[in-house]
């Protein structure tokens, strides 16, 4: 064989090493993704549903018409809930995510032996003001309460505030389910609600342009927010 014919024998070799490598990762991690990510789907409608429900039962107790208790449902990865004075916002993100090489996780039995369990899908938990919703106040600010991370066995784990990042942090041990979900609406709810406006200071509102005098009438549009806005640990509130 000469050397010419034994180097083209060796580069079609070596191509379809990387097409079997790249059918491999079609067949492997892309299906994966995207069975996370259709389960993910269906778990999220049940979420909507559980949210629903609990909005019924609240409203059964609750006979104050002031006192919101409502929904919008944005299609099939949003809805918006108005709950009291707070809006809270879930949302399924559209991709998938794999946990950081550099997470703890890895070194648990759980993940060390299957890495397809370290694909998650995503739900965000925001929280807002209604009025700045409602009252188109974009420069309002909203925070993070929770995000709720859903592999392809369904083991969820959450990090957030309160008892909402407490209660959940071990993805083996959780695996998601009806009752689970009844337990991080009410948590995101109550979350929500005990956190107060706060007045800004004096300082802050010292100084008003003419524009947001003009304004006025519609919506007073000076930044409004929560009292903990959400910053990544360490952050300033």
């Amino acid at each position: 064989m000469t050397k010419k014919a034994k180097n083209s024998k060796d580069n079609e070799s070596s191509l379809d090493q990387n097409r079997n490598a790249i059918i491999n990762l079609l067949t492997n991690k892309a299906a994966l993704k995207q069975d996370v990510a259709d389960d993910s789907e269906k778990i999220f409608d049940e979420l909507k549903e559980i949210i629903k429900t609990e909005l019924d039962e609240l409203r059964k107790k609750i006979n104050d018409e002031r006192v919101r208790l409502s929904y919008e449902d944005r299609g099939k990865f949003e809805i918006i809930v108005f709950v009291g004075s707070d809006m809270l916002v879930f949302h399924l993100h559209t991709n998938i995510f794999r946990l950081p090489d550099s997470n703890p996780l890895w070194g648990t039995k759980y993940f060390a032996t299957n890495e397809n369990n370290g694909y998650f899908a995503v739900i965000h938990v925001y929280n807002f003001l209604a009025e700045s919703y409602l009252r188109n106040r974009f420069e309002d600010r909203g925070n993070l309460i929770a995000r709720l991370m859903l592999n392809h066995e369904q083991h969820f784990m959450i990090e957030g505030r309160g008892q909402l990042g407490a209660l959940f942090k071990d993805p083996e041990s959780f695996i998601l389910n009806e009752a689970y979900m009844k337990l991080i609406v009410q948590l995101s709810f109550a979350f929500a609600l005990q956190f107060d406006l706060y007045l800004p200071p004096y300082e802050f509102l010292e100084e008003i342009t003419v524009a947001q005098v003009q304004e006025i009438s519609d919506s007073l549009k000076i930044k409004t927010g929560k009292r903990m806005g959400f910053k990544p640990e360490g952050g300033e509130n």
